[in-house]
C-alpha cells in the first residue's frame, strides 16, 4: 500500500494545501496523475466548489482531480482511479455517504491492490479501523462506525496539547485516554498540525517538524519524531 495521511490541509496564514503540497507532489510521482477526489466530508459548501479548490492546487503540482460526485457509476470510478484523494471536513458526513453508496469495501480493496491513497483530516480518519477518534460532531449517523481499516491503529488529526484559558472541559489527551481505556488493544496516534504519516514499501514514517504523540493502554504516552521508525504501529 501507499498511503499519505495528513493531519490538516492548511496552516494559518498559508495558502490552501501549502504545507503538504510538496509531499503530495512527490507521493504521486513525476508522471501526471488524475486522481479520484471524494468530497463527501464537505457540509457547509458544495462538492463542486470543493473539487475546484483541490483541482487548482493539484494542477499547480502537475496533477489533477475529478470529483466522484460527477461520476455516473461511483464504484467503477473507484476501480478505474489512478489515485484516491479524500478531503477533510466532517468525518461523520464522509463515512455516512461512503457507506450509503456502498463504497467502503470497494475503496479498501482498490487501495490494498496498490492504488495510492491521500487523505487529510477526515480523509485520514477514514483510513483507520473506525472513525471513533475523530474530533467532529456526529451530525449524521452512518450505517457503521467502521471505516477502511487500511492501518491497524487510530489517528486523531489536529491533535493539540492546548487547554484554552478558562475552559474546564477535557483535554484532547484525556479524551484519547478514555478511548484506549475502553479499547485497550488499539493504539492512537495524536497527529499534530503540519505533520503527516507516509506508508510506502512497508515502512511507516512521520513527516513534519511536530512530534506525534502515541497512546497505548498500560503505557505512558510517548513522543516520537520524524527521526523515529513508526513501522511498529503496523504490527
Amino acid at each position: 500500500m501507499k498511503l499519505l495521511l495528513i493531519s490538516n490541509s492548511t496552516n494559518p496564514g498559508e495558502p490552501y494545501l501549502s504545507h503538504p503540497g510538496q509531499q503530495i507532489k512527490d507521493f504521486l510521482g513525476a508522471r501526471p496523475v488524475r486522481a479520484l477526489f471524494i468530497p463527501y466530508a464537505m457540509v457547509t459548501g458544495s462538492y463542486d466548489d470543493y473539487e475546484s479548490r483541490v483541482e487548482t492546487r493539484f494542477a499547480e503540482m502537475g496533477h489533477h482531480v475529478t470529483g466522484i460526485h460527477r461520476c455516473d457509476n461511483a464504484a467503477n470510478a473507484v476501480e478505474e482511479a489512478e489515485a484516491i484523494v479524500v478531503g477533510g471536513g466532517n468525518t461523520w458526513a464522509l463515512v455516512h455517504r461512503v457507506h450509503a453508496d456502498g463504497l467502503m469495501e470497494v475503496i479498501r480493496k482498490k487501495v490494498l491492490r496498490g492504488t495510492p491513497y491521500i487523505g487529510w483530516s477526515a480523509g485520514s480518519n477514514m483510513a483507520c479501523p473506525t472513525l471513533r477518534t475523530t474530533n467532529d460532531m456526529p451530525i449524521v449517523q452512518p450505517a457503521s462506525f467502521d471505516t477502511l481499516n487500511l492501518i491497524p491503529f487510530q489517528i486523531n488529526p489536529h491533535y493539540t496539547d492546548v487547554q484554552p484559558e478558562g475552559h474546564g472541559g477535557e483535554t484532547r489527551e484525556q479524551r484519547i485516554l478514555e478511548f484506549i481505556k475502553v479499547n485497550p488493544d488499539i493504539r492512537v496516534v495524536g497527529l499534530r498540525e503540519s505533520s503527516m504519516l507516509l506508508l510506502d514499501s512497508g515502512r511507516l514514517r512521520l513527516i513534519g517538524n511536530p512530534k506525534a504523540r502515541i497512546f497505548q493502554e498500560g503505557a505512558d504516552p510517548k513522543e516520537l519524531s520524524a527521526e523515529d521508525d513508526f513501522s511498529f504501529l503496523l504490527q
